[in-house]
């Protein structure tokens, strides 16, 4: 490992030594010129933008001032549109050297919906461009991390003998998060080609660095990770950041391993235009940080060094001066989106036709089975379809596969899978489930097919952030310019003796509330089957739930459907007609509202329930809904999860709203107790519904 370094020198054709730097007659006018115009095309936006915002014609600022030398360096040492970057909010200088223009930006400040980056949808200062592999930036802190690692890993999958690299940048405050440690980890253990890029302006808002990072240097922290190329550099200073940027931008396309660069720069301005630094800044730390300005600084050595004359400087300057008048001018003319464009991009709007038929063969098969043998199809079709997560590998330890039966996953759902396709594309990922998310997410974008699996629903919650924030609104947010097609499958639900609190929870609800992400749980094996190939061929992200109760029940068996049979999102089955109640289900209670069924209708033939089992919760088929009940007139919705808050609260409610003049009965619902799940089988059979409660309010609507 190398060990960290402070680099101090300009890079000229004479490399400087003193603490300064130099920059001589010698060096590349050329190249010094675009880079002094590049920070002053940023200082100037930042400007214009603090600007309008005084006079309530924008919304939001963050500013860029006192990072400019160090994010032009960074992005004139990559190759625009073909290394992956990952940037944060106060990335306006690099993205201006990757090829985003000011007017891109000041689009995206008025929130027009020309704006290239997000249509008006994403606050200034979050860019995104598919043409320059620019990642569609986020607001919250370090979660980038995680996406570019996975990014990374698909670079070496997809092109092995490419010298591609990723960057992923953000301030030494997001270095806090557990995401960015995740992210260390991942990079090292893998040898990753990925340069994460720390500013570090000595604040995080308010916080100085001494209160964030133990000993105030995450350099000095990270000294003990194994294969990380580390330089800190002063990043006020263009030339010795630019020979820093050089250096681990080599180091990654030698494929060497990560690189950290830690970038010691000031913030000029306040975090935001929201806030005010002076309320925790003294006038003389901020009097410090000015004179370190390299808007100033750096100008002042082409100056000296005979580069650039005063009225040179002067006539760049008056340039782009006017370039910034003038495409604010367009951009304050620039049309606001549409209000009817507000759910365009939500969803793909490339929707294959996922309705197909079942050519049966060979004898009945367990749910867990068919969904084992559906990946095992899916991967031979596709060879960018790979499974990771939590010990789903069969032993990670290759040479030991001919001695070892192998793991294959708690429930043994993916077994074989590595033996047949190899380490390279079924492996065991670290206890971290943020990560797991992460870098399922940087593989979509960058063109694979990722099935990642949380080990048990109980403990997605780490990765909810990613999930949420990140995973489910990528497409939207950047106006259809990015995906992220991941399938996240998670075994979930109780009904199995001994889970108790944290491996038998049910908690769908809160995922069916986040918009863009598709939510499916069979409750058989045929559904299994046909629902995970439509979600590895489909085009957005989907969390498929798999109930372990029904990984290998009897009577859900089924016969393999055949090896391209898919089952429609948001299309429901009628798993039982009736005429007098509707049920309304899926998973585990599609069984126990068949078997209360059967009881209700050998006590009265007449009380002939129709039990639909929904199959696909988001997008959920209301038309199916609807026609039952407007044969049936009484309604149930029965689910695993508790009563209050739950799945089935937004059907009730939207039954009585719609379906009310339908209704002979109140609409009701059968849950769980608002509890947690108990370890003890007669306490937890207390909690979860049974067939005997389904009974009861059955009994309860048909006598209404």
């Amino acid at each position: 490992m190398t060990p960290a370094q402070t680099e101090q020198s300009h890079l000229t054709v004479k490399t400087g030594t003193s603490k300064t730097g130099t920059i001589d007659s010698h060096s590349d006018s050329e190249f010094l010129i675009r880079a002094f115009r590049l920070m002053y095309t940023s200082r100037r936006v930042d400007d214009r933008e603090i600007l309008l915002k005084r006079q309530n014609r924008i919304f939001f600022q963050i500013s860029a001032a006192g990072h400019e030398a160090l994010q032009v360096a960074a992005g004139l040492a990559l190759r625009p549109g073909y290394d992956w970057v990952y940037p944060y909010y106060r990335d306006r200088a690099l993205a201006l050297a990757l090829g985003v223009t000011p007017l891109d930006m000041l689009l995206q400040s008025v929130g027009a919906a020309q704006d290239p980056a997000s249509g008006g949808r994403q606050m200034p200062s979050h860019w995104g461009s598919s043409k320059l592999n620019i990642v569609s930036g986020s607001s919250p802190t370090g979660t980038q991390y995680l996406q570019s690692i996975g990014c990374a890993e698909a670079g070496l999958y997809l092109e092995p003998k490419s010298d591609r690299i990723t960057l992923v940048s953000s301030g030494e405050g997001a270095t806090s998060e557990g995401e960015f440690w995740e992210a260390i980890s991942a990079a090292s253990l893998r040898n990753l080609p990925v340069i994460f890029l720390i500013q570090d302006n000595g604040y995080a808002i308010s916080v100085p660095a001494e209160h964030q990072t133990p000993g105030g240097n995450i350099s000095h922290m990270l000294s003990g990770v194994p294969n990380l190329w580390r330089r800190e550099v002063d990043g006020t200073d263009f030339a010795a950041s630019y020979k820093v940027m050089e250096e681990a931008v080599a180091h990654c396309r030698a494929r060497n391993g990560p690189a950290l660069v830690h970038a010691h720069l000031v913030r000029l301005y306040s975090h935001s235009f929201s806030e005010d630094d002076k309320f925790y800044r003294s006038a003389k730390e901020r009097e410090i940080d000015a004179a370190l300005d390299p808007i100033v600084t750096f100008p002042q050595q082409l100056i000296e060094n005979g580069i650039l004359d005063r009225h040179a400087l002067q006539r760049m300057t008056h340039e782009v001066d006017q370039e910034i008048q003038e495409v604010t001018a367009v951009a304050l003319e620039a049309e606001p989106p549409a209000p009817n464009s507000a759910l365009t991009n939500l969803y793909s709007p490339h929707q294959l036709n996922f309705e197909s038929v079942e050519r049966f063969s060979g004898e009945p098969k367990t749910m867990v089975d068919l969904i084992n043998c559906t990946l095992a199809e899916e991967m031979r079709r596709d060879p960018n379809v790979v499974v990771f997560g939590e010990d789903v590998a069969d032993c990670s330890r290759e040479a030991s596969l001919c001695e070892v039966k192998g793991k294959g996953g708690v429930f043994k759902v993916t077994a074989g899978l590595q033996t047949e396709f190899g380490t390279r594309r079924c492996f065991n990922s670290p206890i971290a489930e943020a990560a797991i998310v992460g870098r399922a997410m940087g593989m979509a974008t960058a063109g694979m097919k990722p099935v990642a699996e949380i080990q048990f629903f109980d403990y997605i919650w780490p990765a909810m952030m990613q999930i949420r924030d990140e995973l489910a609104n990528l497409r939207w947010r950047s106006n259809g310019d990015f995906s992220c097609p991941v399938v996240l499958r998670v075994p979930i639900g109780g009904y199995l003796n001994g889970g108790a609190i944290y491996h038998s929870q049910c908690g769908e609800s809160t995922f069916t509330h986040i918009p863009g992400l598709r939510v499916v749980m069979p409750s058989n094996a045929l559904d299994a089957c046909g629902l995970l190939r439509t979600a590895i061929r489909s085009d957005d992200p989907v969390l498929f739930l798999e109930h372990k109760k029904l990984y290998r029940e009897p009577y859900n068996r089924s016969p393999h459907p055949g090896a391209d049979y898919t089952i429609p999102f948001g299309k429901a089955k009628i798993v039982k007609p009736g005429s007098a109640l509707t049920v309304i289900t899926y998973g585990a209670l599609v069984q126990k509202s068949l078997l209360a069924a059967i009881q209700l209708e050998r006590k009265n033939p007449e009380h002939s329930l129709e039990v639909i089992d929904l199959r696909s919760l988001s997008p959920y088929d209301w038309e199916a809904i609807r026609t039952s009940v407007e044969k049936t007139s009484r309604v149930m919705v029965v689910h695993e999860d508790t009563l209050s808050w739950g799945y089935g609260a937004e059907i009730a409610a939207r039954i009585a709203d719609e379906l009310f003049s339908s209704l002979d009965a109140p609409v009701r619902r059968v849950g769980a107790l608002d509890t947690w799940v108990g370890y003890h089988p007669q306490l937890e059979n207390a909690i979860l519904p049974q067939v005997e409660d389904v009974v009861r309010e059955a009994e309860k609507l048909l006598s209404w």
